[in-house]
């Protein structure tokens, strides 16, 4: 199963469920697929941040694929 706290389990056209830096509080997932990986540290304990498709930037809470 893959982790959504390491980056060589992330890869742009992946779909996943980030927490958008609004939502930090709320915990509300947005869903959408990984354009950019934004984290160069191999492994981040609050997800690997991303730059989705849309445009959108947060950090992967789910990985869907």
């Amino acid at each position: 199963m893959a982790d959504p706290t390491k980056r060589a389990d992330i890869r742009p056209g992946l779909a996943v469920a980030i927490v958008l830096k609004k939502d930090q509080r709320t915990g509300v997932l947005t869903r959408g697929v990984v354009k950019d990986l934004l984290t160069k540290a191999p492994v981040h304990t609050r997800g690997i941040k991303v730059r989705l498709t849309d445009g959108q930037v947060g950090r992967v809470h789910q990985i869907l694929d």
